[in-house]
């Protein structure tokens, strides 16, 4: 009953972040490994099979939630919101949540924080690989309501096509008017 938590989306200009926690069930997951160095492909059948044989709770922190406390304690936030999911989930609390990274929220869980947690424990891993495809997905969903940003691709990320858009077309709602592009941006217009 460990769980592991980790995020995806920090630093994009656009979109939420999200979080997972994940306990995995007694088998274990085969191959499962920092989301980060697996092909798409491979997370996507990751994601069905954490999905359907572990225990998973999902949080999300809002465009508007990363502007208002910025996207630290977004990400903090998000945590949080995916551990009492998972919760709920599992109908209790785990003993202990290792949490990717330096530092942990502040909760009311027993934890622990471990730098690149997300390569060295599989909960962790786990939990990227599901955080990391909610969250591509949504982008993948986003791109279609706001054409032109290449979030299908970049995901948010600053790449050329985004830089690019933004100049051109403006920020959308789902853009992050706290961080520097898209506040500079705003400032000029």
């Amino acid at each position: 009953m460990i769980a592991g938590v980790d995020e995806a989306g920090r630093g994009p200009l656009a979109g939420p972040v999200v979080a997972a926690a994940v306990v995995l069930c007694p088998e274990g997951v085969p191959g499962v490994d920092d989301s980060k160095k697996l092909t798409a492909l491979r997370r996507d059948l990751l994601f069905a099979t954490i999905s359907e044989r572990c225990f998973v709770g999902i949080g999300i922190a809002t465009v508007e939630e990363i502007d208002e406390i910025n996207i630290l304690w977004a990400t903090m936030l998000a945590m949080t919101r995916a551990a009492d999911q998972l919760c709920v989930a599992l109908g209790g609390e785990p003993v202990e949540i290792l949490v990717d990274g330096n530092r942990c929220p502040k909760w009311r869980y027993r934890s622990r924080a471990i730098v690149g947690g997300d390569a060295l424990e599989p909960c962790i891993s786990a939990a990227s690989v599901i955080a990391k495809v909610t969250r591509d997905r949504m982008m993948v969903e986003a791109d279609a309501r706001f054409p032109g940003y290449g979030w299908a691709s970049n995901k948010g990320y600053g790449a050329p096509q985004h830089m690019d858009a933004l100049r051109r077309l403006g920020p959308t709602p789902l853009h992050r008017r706290s961080f520097a592009p898209i506040s500079q941006l705003s400032m000029s217009i």
